[in-house]
């Protein structure tokens, strides 16, 4: 199994070799050269599989034995979800009016990007630990990926993370189970701009070839392929328990609903669907709908700001992985994303051509969602079920609530309403906070502030080199 780049200028490497990078040299994303195929005795063997075990199968599939032997594997998936608190690592919880949410964020910091990113953790320290290497990892964040990352990461002494926060766009909360990390390896730094201005710095340093392979960057952003690869277990296991029966022919269809930010997770349900599982994909976004408009319109544009919404993780107006979907549609034409890449990084327009637009309507459906309906969807479900929903899940639901489905329907839940405590009082509703939360609040705090007028790529550049100076 080789990973090449989406843009096509670049070598393949093998997984390891994507695991390592951020983007690809040519500024590109990589992808599975090809993706497997499952035949449906397959899928009914793996119907009765657990969560973890699900990620071991999917992951062996793109992580050739000789690379990492599977008892090493197994090891290693078994180890990253050691420290989540539900026994099944993920919960599907069945409501009222045929609403299935699967909560996928059990994890350390109640967020579903725990999930992959404390398996690629054990993935990093399985390759440096045998070419005793160093590396530093650097991330830009809406939210939930920074303390996710540095979750994964945190005290190890063969890599160095430093992570963007947006200052005033993520949760108290959120921007807390960052900054009250105090480890040696944890750099954080705390911008005075919104989730896509901080990718800028970030995108810069990767683009500077010299720079990334002296100082060894590599990125945790789901722009990093191990990230994906681990997320398509979502789309199985809810498939698994969402189907009724798997004797028919064809096999039952499955509709998932995905809140969507930077278009990650999304990803990994499209390539589900090509591997052969059978269900119809939904992206669901809040105001900040580049993707909806993709979707109905072929539309890849850039609006004139980022709105400030409830569902603040999923603030983002440049999704970079809908470049993976495009080439997956496209018959991985690398040529082609690359001229309609290169068109939108110019312009921050983009109309999709005609025959691609066609394909990527028929593989989704997608929906937008208001404040005002993300608070009818929260009131309306604990009203129903004494269930709360952070604000990027009533996304989802408000899509559920608002579309009649003939099909069974799974709408996945990315993060625990107890990090949304202003979204909950918003819709009337009483946070419920776990203690460990709660004493994110009285914790020491450490970072570095970045101020609009700095050169932030220079302050990054400056930390990186000063770190490394001292190993």
């Amino acid at each position: 199994m080789e990973y090449v780049s989406t843009r096509g200028g670049t070598r393949a490497v093998d997984f390891e070799g994507a695991l390592f990078s951020g983007y690809a040299p040519d500024g590109g994303l990589f992808m599975p050269q090809r993706i497997p195929s499952l035949d449906r005795d397959t899928l009914q063997r793996w119907s009765s599989l657990s969560y973890p075990e699900l990620v071991k199968e999917l992951c062996s599939l793109f992580i050739p034995a000789k690379l990492v032997p599977r008892n090493a594997l197994n090891d290693l998936i078994d180890r990253a979800f050691s420290r989540f608190r539900h026994k099944n690592v993920v919960h599907l919880s069945r409501l009222k009016d045929g609403l299935n949410i699967l909560e996928l964020w059990h994890g350390v910091t109640y967020a579903f990007k725990d999930l992959s990113l404390s398996c690629t953790g054990q993935f990093l320290q399985y390759f440096l630990e045998k070419k005793q290497k160093h590396v530093n990892i650097l991330v830009g964040t809406s939210g939930d990926t920074g303390s996710s990352a540095i979750e994964s990461v945190r005290g190890q002494k063969n890599v160095d993370i430093f992570v963007l926060l947006p200052k005033g766009f993520c949760t108290q909360i959120q921007e807390l189970q960052m900054t009250t990390v105090i480890e040696d390896n944890v750099h954080v730094f705390a911008a005075r701009g919104n989730s896509d201005e901080i990718d800028e710095p970030i995108k810069e340093l990767f683009a500077d070839v010299d720079f990334a392979g002296k100082y060894s960057l590599m990125s945790l952003n789901s722009i990093n392929w191990s990230r994906i690869m681990v997320q398509i277990a979502h789309y199985f296991y809810a498939y698994f328990q969402c189907a009724p029966c798997l004797d028919t022919t064809p096999l039952p269809v499955v509709e998932i609903v995905v809140p969507t930010g930077g278009g990650g997770n999304i990803t990994a349900g499209c390539i589900a669907q090509k591997m052969g599982l059978p269900i119809q994909l939904i992206t669901v976004v809040n105001s900040n709908d580049i993707i909806h408009r993709t979707v109905q319109h072929g539309d890849f544009s850039l609006a004139e700001s980022v709105k400030a919404t409830l569902a603040s993780a999923m603030d983002i107006q440049e999704p970079y992985n809908v470049e993976r979907i495009l080439w997956l549609l496209s018959g991985s034409d690398s040529h082609l994303i690359k001229t309609l890449m290169e068109q939108f990084n110019i312009s921050k327009k983009l109309k999709l051509p005609e025959d691609l637009h066609r394909k990527l309507s028929k593989t989704l459906g997608s929906c937008s969602a208001s404040d005002q309906d993300i608070v009818g969807a929260m009131w309306r479900c604990w009203e129903e079920n004494q269930y709360l929903l952070c604000p990027h899940s009533a996304v989802a639901a408000h899509y559920h609530y608002s579309q009649p489905h003939s099909i069974p329907r799974c709408c996945l839940a990315p993060a625990s309403a107890a990090k949304f405590q202003d979204a909950l009082l918003r819709a009337g509703l009483v946070p419920q906070i776990p203690p460990e939360i709660t004493a994110l609040t009285a914790m020491e705090t450490r970072s570095t502030p970045l101020e609009r007028g700095q050169d932030w790529a220079q302050v990054l550049r400056g930390r990186i080199e000063a770190v490394t100076q001292q190993w």
